[in-house]
């Protein structure tokens, strides 16, 4: 009976330590995951100095032009407009994570283009493995690594973006890993879908993706490559990008991207540097200056075949708590082809516009 007893006092010991080890664990594992809700709330008045800023119509009632915009993307409506409401779900613990990023609003319509088959509201939507501290998988769809800008108006420092930006790609769907080489060198390689096709594969051909970083505490560099065919054609696409921005005193910053697009010919290459001064806690003023040039054999992609396109973006940006107010000032110029419309509906080769956004992240 004593035997018996003190055999299983000696199993609910066993036991009892197992279940508390366990615990233990549990709690220690909870401490080292997290789940986090963020994500961006935006909205803009925009209107032009010398063109178009309501839609015209013929003498049928039927649109003839709308109001005159940059061909970038984004923040091109006339009057008071809407951005999106962009909410991030992530979970991040010791070894694996997911991000659901979803997009409400015109913005994020733009942002997923290619989405079908649904209500395109996933702009991102991937979990990721950490096979070591230095190997990093993603799976799914996620945002592009190429270009100097992004889809969020809370991570750009002018709130309009860029035609290199706008012109591709915006995302991807495949199977990426980050490679950290050491404290400063990093890299990537990805297998993906043709770009944009962030949903599922229509054609039934891959996009190849490899980049090369460099950072330090200053700033960072990093060069960009895509191939892949993106059509049923059998032409294939080409780009390569050079993002880099570098804090060269406390109050100035300097970035700089640099992108160069074909498809049998027809593309696009374009440069942009972004000086920004900062002159208090709360207040920087900043540039981007844009030279764009379409490469076709055809009718082009934006304004015309060999359109060269200038534009200059002035960016106040004023953060008080979780809240920024953009003031901006844009002109664009075009030279071979005149697509913007004026009031009085004459097409002209230049535009002049003014905006101002609220941008709140939480």
């Amino acid at each position: 009976m004593s035997k018996f007893t003190f055999a299983n006092i000696r199993l609910f010991l066993v036991f009892s330590i197992t279940a508390f080890l366990n615990i233990d664990l549990q709690a220690q594992e909870e401490k080292e995951s997290s789940f986090s809700i963020s994500g961006t709330v935006d909205a803009y008045f925009r209107a032009n100095f010398n063109g178009l800023n309501k839609t015209a119509y013929d003498d049928n009632g039927d649109p003839l032009y709308d109001a005159a915009a940059p061909a970038s993307s984004f923040a091109n409506d006339p009057g008071f407009a809407i951005g999106m409401a962009n909410v991030i779900l992530g979970y991040e613990g010791d070894k694996v994570g997911f991000v659901a990023d979803l997009v409400f609003g015109p913005r994020g319509e733009d942002a997923v283009f290619l989405s079908t088959g649904s209500p395109a509201i996933v702009n991102q939507l991937y979990v990721y493995y950490n096979l070591s501290d230095n190997v990093k998988l993603t799976f799914g769809n996620f945002n592009t690594f190429l270009g100097y800008e992004v889809i969020s108006p809370a991570a750009n420092f002018n709130y309009s973006t860029s035609y290199m930006f706008s012109y591709g790609p915006f995302s991807h769907t495949g199977l990426k890993a980050d490679f950290t080489i050491d404290e400063n060198w990093s890299a990537m390689l990805a297998v993906m879908n043709p770009t944009d096709y962030t949903e599922f594969n229509p054609i039934g051909k891959y996009t190849f993706g490899g980049q090369l970083g460099y950072a330090n505490d200053a700033g960072s560099a990093y060069l960009n490559l895509i191939y892949g065919e993106q059509s049923l054609s059998d032409d294939a696409l080409f780009q390569v990008d050079l993002t880099t921005g570098w804090n060269l005193s406390d109050s100035f910053y300097l970035g700089f991207n640099g992108t160069y697009q074909t498809t049998d010919g027809e593309g696009f290459a374009g440069a942009a540097i972004y000086p920004q001064l900062s002159t208090s806690d709360s207040f920087a003023i900043g540039l981007r200056a844009e030279y764009f040039n379409e490469l076709s054999d055809g009718e082009g992609l934006v304004y015309g075949a060999d359109a060269n396109t200038t534009a200059f973006t002035l960016t106040g940006s004023y953060t008080y708590g979780n809240l920024m107010i953009k003031p901006e000032l844009r002109l664009d110029s075009v030279d071979g082809a005149a697509p913007f419309v004026d009031s009085d509906l004459m097409m002209q080769d230049n535009l002049s516009s003014f905006l101002v956004a609220a941008i709140y992240s939480f």
